[in-house]
C-alpha cells in the first residue's frame, strides 16, 4: 500500500481548528506529528519549501502561513512553545 494512502480526511479533521469566520486552519507542530516528522527542524524545510512555492505560484504566503506562538500552561507555569507555523 502506498505510504500516502494511509492518511485519510479523518487525520486532519482531528486536528482542524476553526477561527472566528469558521475558516479552517491547522498547527504546523500538529501536522508534523500526524505526518511522522520526529525532528521539528526536518518539518521547518518541508514548511518553508510550500511557502516557496506558494510566492513562486504568485499567491501571497502570507494568505496562507501565518508565524504564531502557541501558549500553553503547566501547572503554574505559562510556557511559549517555539512558532508552530499556520498553513
Amino acid at each position: 500500500m502506498n505510504e500516502i494512502n494511509q492518511y485519510n480526511k479523518n487525520i486532519f479533521d482531528d486536528i482542524m481548528y476553526l477561527n472566528e469566520n469558521d475558516q479552517e486552519f491547522w498547527y504546523a507542530r500538529d501536522l508534523q506529528k500526524v505526518l511522522d516528522y520526529s525532528e521539528w527542524r526536518n518539518f521547518k524545510l518541508v514548511i518553508e519549501k510550500a511557502r516557496t512555492a506558494c510566492n513562486n505560484s504568485e499567491n501571497n504566503k502570507f494568505d496562507h502561513f501565518i508565524d504564531v506562538t502557541k501558549m500553553v500552561i503547566q501547572g503554574k507555569k505559562l510556557l511559549l512553545l517555539g512558532k508552530p507555523i499556520l498553513p
